[in-house]
């Protein structure tokens, strides 16, 4: 901001808060301590009224950066939006007087010094000016030719855009173009279905909005969103498109069958899984593979390999459905065949639920039971859970394994090739995650200085499907059974790769039904990907943001820690070894920022500077007025909102905390926690999303960086000679309002047990 800065705040009276709290008070402390250029107040800011006020005020130049005292920065996003305006939000009503006594000494301080970290955070806001460079495509690549891919193409075509459909073998359709029926997915749910793939890739190829490419690999996939660079390799040949965003529909496989002899598959032909089953569907009538004989007793063991964690830890989700299709079929095509679905918990929920129904009245017969083995002659050997033994199932034709789905995460048949490009080296046929990645420069397979380990995911054996060209490795991250990593409440076609989307069963197990709304969903969020990035804006779940981190590169040491811990892949590494941000790839979170040892990163409107300043403003008593000041460092997406919650349903706690939100607790640097308490803060707490393998973050590592960080800040303490127990880190989620006050009732004890800071008065 090049003009003089007019910080104008607006204290809000209603919601109870002209009753709780005295603003004659908080004026004063805006106008006179902190020096705003001025101070109204208004009976509901939010109505017309109080938005006209502050809009007049910034048109007559009476204030060009706005504090709003009122309510939530959660809440009336729509209202308090001031195009070009720098505006900050103190909280007054939900985490003031909402949640602590009315006319309460110690609630007028708080409601102070939210007036205080409010104005010192607008003097710190510069408005961020959108990152925008070159021309964008609004192509959508879809990769895979599946029943999923085959949708995606089609929704991205329907929704004015225009398509790329690869697919690696020299066929559309997938495993799906060979079925005989499918599961129900429209009323009345009873019946299986006429199998649509056919006519879906009849639609697809005559659409002129979409480019097929079959027989074709993705070679190399390079830039960001908005401008990806792709090579396509077809028989040795390449070519090369320029797409906006990439939706992954690789699908799936299922289990190996050969790992299953426990269930007797390879003692009998006449053990088969539910996909052969399905051939033998399409193909006619069935029959055994040993006699050719029409099978008349057949036996579905559920489970085959799934929710076993020698094999597939996870529900393969459809398998009892399948199952159930299967046995209706046969019965269909011969009412004297007995079918037996044998299952550990059958899981048929929504409208499957009716399917189920159906095939109760056919005939199937379901037995609650736990498969032990499958013998040669064909004895299946279960667990009765009402008799409690073990039971013989003899006397069958048939035993069909209901084998689960496995994600096509990466080209498992393809061979692993060495991916080169002008930045950098990567060797796809090491699959050690501890691997060195080399740099530019020096030559293949000798290691650059103070190499920086890949990231610690553990990789499936196969090529990579995107061949990614960036500095942490050439695969999307997944997860430990190979389904791609995202957040799975909030983002669920997110990968960790900015403008690239996942969607069907290479993102977790589902049916048809469900895979082609999760095609259109995530061509939905790759159409959203191009128009953010087209006008500089950032992903979710800062969506519209135009900030991008900073790098000060005269004070960067060259750590590469921000390379690291970024988890989108935003940041690469010149050839001289300083960063490089990629800004479209960019999430906006602070990782990079809580990383870096010299803040030397920081956003225009957000830094460590900020958060000190912030912490700093606040009124801190001296040791002799008994009353403590406790940090509180809180994520923005799931213990700030925890923080309002507590407030609406009124739940209390100390009125010693002074909470700033943070982007994420990857932002939070050790030196926010030392400089608060160096001020005489007597505690600190971090409070972020939960960590570990079920994360909730939206940021995917923040809370674990945290963890990690804040483990090593025994030693920070021990230099300042105070007691590790004022610094806790905490994981709330989103819908722990009822327990987050607690447990900042309980830390404030613990301080108060242990004492005051004695930097206080320093």
């Amino acid at each position: 901001m090049s003009e003089e800065r007019k910080i104008g705040v607006y204290l809000c009276s209603g919601c109870g808060i002209g009753d709780a709290v005295n603003l004659d008070t908080m004026e004063s402390v805006a106008t006179g301590e902190m020096k705003a250029a001025g101070c109204k107040r208004h009976g509901a800011l939010c109505s017309d009224e109080g938005v006209k006020l502050i809009t007049d005020d910034i048109a007559s130049g009476e204030a060009n950066s706005v504090v709003i005292a009122a309510c939530s920065p959660r809440v009336m996003t729509d209202k308090f939006n001031f195009e070009g305006t720098s505006m900050v939000r103190a909280n007054i009503r939900e985490q003031v007087v909402w949640s602590h006594p009315a006319g309460d000494e110690d609630t007028q301080m708080l409601a102070d010094d939210q007036v205080r970290m409010g104005v010192t955070q607008a003097k710190f806001i510069t408005l961020p000016e959108a990152y925008t460079e070159g021309e964008f495509s609004e192509t959508v690549l879809v990769v895979g030719g599946g029943f999923v891919g085959l949708t995606a193409a089609l929704e991205a075509s329907k929704s004015g855009h225009k398509a790329i459909l690869v697919e690696r073998s020299d066929r559309l359709g997938g495993w799906a173009a060979g079925w005989s029926k499918i599961m129900p997915h429209t009323p009345p749910y009873r019946e299986p279905q006429d199998n649509p793939v056919a006519e879906l890739i009849k639609t697809v190829e005559a659409d002129a909005n979409i480019t097929v490419m079959t027989d074709t690999v993705v070679a190399k996939t390079a830039g960001m969103p908005g401008r990806f660079t792709v090579d396509f390799s077809k028989g040795g040949a390449t070519t090369t498109e320029t797409v906006g965003a990439i939706v992954v529909a690789t699908g799936w496989r299922p289990y190996d069958a050969n790992k299953l002899g426990h269930l007797g598959y390879g003692a009998s032909p006449d053990v088969v899984t539910n996909v052969e089953l399905e051939a033998m569907l399409t193909a006619g009538p069935v029959a055994r593979k040993s006699d050719g004989k029409a099978p008349k007793t057949v036996a579905f063991v559920q489970c085959a390999g799934s929710r076993d964690p020698a094999h597939l830890p996870y529900c393969s989700s459809v398998c009892c459905g399948a199952s159930i299709k299967h046995a209706i079929q046969l019965i269909d095509a011969d009412p004297e065949v007995m079918c037996y679905v044998i299952f550990d918990e059958l899981r048929t929920p929504g409208t499957a639920e009716e399917f189920y129904r159906s095939a109760q009245e056919k005939g199937v017969i379901f037995v609650k039971g736990k498969v032990s083995g499958v013998d040669d002659k064909l004895t299946v050997t279960y667990h009765d859970d009402l008799l409690g033994d073990d039971i013989p199932m003899e006397g069958l034709d048939m035993v069909v394994l209901a084998t689960g789905m496995v994600p096509n995460s990466t080209n498992v048949e393809a061979p692993t090739v060495e991916i080169k490009d002008e930045q950098k080296v990567y060797i796809t046929s090491d699959i050690n995650p501890t691997a060195p990645i080399t740099v530019a420069g020096y030559k293949e397979g000798v290691e650059a200085p103070a190499p920086v380990e890949r990231p610690e995911e553990a990789l499936p054996e196969g090529a990579p499907i995107l061949n990614l060209q960036y500095r942490q490795g050439p695969h999307i991250p997944i997860l430990a059974d190979g389904f791609s990593d995202s957040h799975y409440i909030c983002f669920p076609y997110e990968t960790r790769r900015t403008g690239i989307y996942t969607c069907g069963p290479v993102r977790r197990p589902m049916d048809m039904g469900e895979a082609g709304l999760d095609a259109g969903g995530a061509v939905l969020k790759a159409i959203q990907a191009i128009r953010n990035v087209r006008d500089g804006r950032s992903l979710h779940p800062r969506t519209g943001d135009l900030s991008f981190p900073k790098f000060g590169l005269d004070q960067c040491t060259k750590c590469r820690r921000c390379t690291v811990e970024c988890p989108f892949g935003a940041i690469d590494e010149r050839e001289d070894d300083y960063p490089v941000l990629n800004p479209s790839r960019c999430r906006r979170c602070g990782t990079c920022m809580g990383a870096c040892p010299v803040r030397t990163i920081r956003f225009d409107n957000y830094s460590v500077d900020m958060i000190n300043a912030m912490s700093g403003s606040c009124e801190i008593p001296d040791e002799f007025s008994g009353k403590a000041r406790i940090l509180v460092l809180a994520c923005e997406n799931d213990a700030y909102p925890a923080l309002d919650m507590a407030g609406i349903n009124r739940h209390t706690y100390s009125a010693y905390v002074r909470v700033i939100p943070v982007r994420c607790l990857g932002s939070v640097s050790m030196l926010n926690v030392s400089e608060g308490l160096s001020k005489g803060y007597d505690g600190v707490i971090l409070m972020g999303c939960k960590s570990g393998d079920d994360y909730q973050c939206h940021f995917v590592k923040g809370s674990g960086l945290a963890q990690e960080r804040m483990g090593k800040v025994e030693e920070t303490l021990k230099s300042m000679m105070l007691e590790k127990e004022r610094v806790e880190t905490m994981e709330i989620a989103i819908s722990d309002s009822a327990l987050v006050g607690k447990l900042i009732d309980d830390f404030a004890a613990n301080i108060e047990s242990i004492g005051l800071n004695p930097f206080k008065g320093f």
